[in-house]
Order: C-alpha cells, then sequence, then structure tokens
C-alpha cells in the first residue's frame, strides 16, 4: 500500500504518546496533553472579544467553580468529572452545537466512547449518572450564557432563547461570571492543571 493510500487513525501527543481514536485506550491519555490541548481549543469558534481567544480549558474550570456553587459538599469525583467535561476536545476539538446536530448521533457515540476512556484513565466511573451529568450540563450552559453575553456578542434578550442559565447561582459566583476574561494559552493551561492536581489530592 502507497504512503498516499494509508490512513491514519492515531495522533501524536507531545507526551510521546500516540492515541487511536477508533480504539482510544487510558494507558494512551496524559493529564499534561488534555491541558495544552483545551487550552489551545478556542470556543465559539474563535468569535469571541479581547486579546486572546476563550479556551476550553478556561472554560472548563469555570463549570467546575459552578458546579461547586450550585452543590457546596460536592464530591472530589464528582468535581473532576466537571473539570474533565469537554476533555475530549483536546483531541476533536470544540465543535459548535449546530456542526453536532448536522453530524447526528454518530458523533455523539464517538464523543461519549472518547469521554469514557479519559475517565477510566484518571479512576473515574466512565459516564456521569443521570443526576450528575444534569448538575454538570446546567453548569455547562450557565456558563455558555455568561460567555454568550460576556464574549460572544449575544444581547440577554438572544441568550435567554438559548441558554437555559441557572437561577440558583450565589451573589459572588454571577459576579464573576460577569468578569469574563479571556487569558493566554500559558495561562489557561497552567489553571487547568493546577486545578486537576487540587481536585486529584483530594481523590487520593
Amino acid at each position: 500500500m502507497s504512503k498516499q493510500n494509508q490512513k491514519r487513525a492515531w495522533q501524536r501527543m507531545l507526551s510521546g504518546r500516540r492515541l487511536n481514536l477508533l480504539d482510544p485506550s487510558p494507558i494512551d491519555i496524559e493529564i499534561s496533553d488534555i491541558a495544552r490541548g483545551i487550552a489551545c481549543v478556542a470556543r465559539w469558534n474563535g468569535q469571541t472579544t479581547g486579546n486572546h481567544a476563550f479556551s476550553v480549558a478556561q472554560h472548563s474550570v469555570i463549570v467546575a467553580d459552578i458546579c461547586i456553587d450550585l452543590t457546596p459538599n460536592l464530591s472530589a469525583k464528582l468535581e473532576m468529572m466537571a473539570l474533565l467535561h469537554d476533555a475530549s476536545e483536546y483531541v476533536i476539538g470544540d465543535m459548535i452545537s449546530p456542526f453536532k446536530n448536522a453530524l447526528g448521533f454518530d458523533y455523539q457515540q464517538f464523543e461519549e466512547r472518547l469521554e469514557a476512556v479519559i475517565h477510566i484513565r484518571f479512576g473515574l466511573p466512565a459516564s456521569p449518572t443521570r443526576q450528575e451529568k444534569k448538575l454538570i450540563k446546567t453548569a455547562d450552559i450557565t456558563c455558555a450564557y455568561f460567555e454568550a453575553t460576556q464574549l460572544a456578542g449575544f444581547s440577554v434578550e438572544e441568550a435567554d432563547k438559548f441558554f437555559d442559565r441557572s437561577k440558583n447561582l450565589s451573589k459572588t459566583m454571577h459576579n464573576q461570571l460577569m468578569e469574563i476574561a479571556p487569558c493566554s494559552v500559558l495561562e489557561a493551561e497552567k489553571q487547568f492543571l493546577a486545578r486537576f492536581e487540587q481536585i486529584n489530592a483530594r481523590l487520593k
């Protein structure tokens, strides 16, 4: 078979790991690769204000913050799942919701399989329970609402049509979300890794 006809289904990571997208293995998952990857991935296809893109890494830390705000006694396990809820995007990127809807169910299955492998790698259940998933989704959509209105040019009226944000945020969390500011790739990577290590220490 010529090189032109060979199809490569793995990606080489900076750690040296090779992740096979068709058959991902937990042993090929490294947190440093995830942190670097999602710190470089822009949400909203980069259509946000500021000197830096708003990264998936920064979004993930905020989603974990919101989960804690909504559930003060949040377990370390669930906080870690919240932090890693978009970790698969270090490989597949952050596809906007309209494009995911266009691709259909096959894409969702692929994303869920990769998420399960990532969870197993870090000692988590392969998938969240329905209740856990609901909390993370609420935090995710709430974060998206504030990103939309603070960074992506949505009016409050327009955002209210598409993002069902939580009405149970504390005043402190609400004020924090009103001041979202994109940071550099290196800072986002640093924040994500620091949060991971903090939670991981509680899991041990």
